[in-house]
């Protein structure tokens, strides 16, 4: 999977807890992986309550060991010893700010909810549940309000999350839209589960596009575009598509930082600024 992050600090330490993720996610059950991702997350639960503590887990006037020795007290006995080592690996760590620390608690939560949900054979369809419920959103204003309302307590937030995915979706798939809702990384709603969607389309060794059309594509239509866009990236791409007739026609293609944008609404917006000049 692509690095955690684009501090060199930062990187080097979440890199550290995330082999030791992967030695456990190579050996454990699905269940057993599944229960460290929600005890991991429930850290990072902790850690958002509580900027003392997180203060002192990045603190870099501490040693790794002590840093290590500190988050070890508070937990042992509270959660499995998996968690407890996979954590004081990633603590010992020298991390840019509390901030960031965070991020990585989370991220190595979401990527243990990732690795339980590769296990069980359910990763293409926990990306697909996830880019299928950030569509249900942003369709409804109002739940889109309510799931990005930072005012709303983030429990209340994710217990709405919870009715109405839970028994409908991959285990995995609800844990990681709570953590969307959570703010994973410091984002909206919006941008968390889309980062979301793409790491679970990076643990498939896969770039992610957001296609726009006018008109549903057929599968042929999907898979000669997808086959282009393997070939200009140089790996495979999982297309999500969203239908919006609004755009009158034409394509409209995200991948990262690039848009390849060739809809009818896009070259009338351009000639009606030309005319206006």
């Amino acid at each position: 999977m692509e690095p955690a992050f684009t501090n060199t600090a930062n990187r080097d330490a979440y890199g550290a807890a995330a082999d030791k993720l992967a030695e456990l996610s190579a050996s454990a059950d699905v269940a057993a992986i599944s229960k460290t991702a929600e005890e991991i997350l429930a850290v990072a639960d902790l850690l958002r309550r509580e900027p003392r503590l997180r203060r002192a887990l990045a603190d870099p006037g501490r040693s790794g060991a002590d840093r290590a020795e500190l988050i070890g007290s508070i937990l042992s006995g509270k959660v499995g010893s998996e968690t407890v080592d996979l954590l004081r690996v990633l603590v010992s760590g020298r991390w840019s700010g509390p901030g960031a620390l965070l991020d990585g608690v989370e991220r190595l939560g979401a990527d243990a909810l990732l690795s339980a949900a590769d296990r069980a054979g359910d990763l293409a369809d926990v990306e697909d549940e996830l880019f299928r419920f950030s569509q249900i959103v942003a369709g409804d204003p109002r739940l889109a309000a309510v799931l990005g309302d930072t005012t709303v307590p983030v429990a209340v937030r994710s217990e709405l999350v919870s009715g109405l995915l839970k028994g409908k979706v991959k285990p995995a798939t609800l844990g990681l839209a709570q953590l969307a809702v959570a703010g994973f990384g410091g984002r909206g709603f919006e941008s968390s589960i889309s980062r979301l969607v793409e790491l679970a389309a990076a643990k498939r060794d896969r770039s992610v596009a957001y296609v726009t059309t006018a008109v549903a594509l057929s599968d042929a239509e999907e898979q000669r575009l997808a086959g282009r866009l393997a070939e200009l990236y140089g790996r495979n791409v999982s297309l999500k598509v969203d239908v919006d007739p609004r755009i009158i026609g034409g394509v409209r293609v995200k991948v990262g930082a690039d848009l390849y944008d060739g809809t009818v609404a896009r070259r009338l917006a351009e000639a009606k600024t030309a005319l206006s000049k």
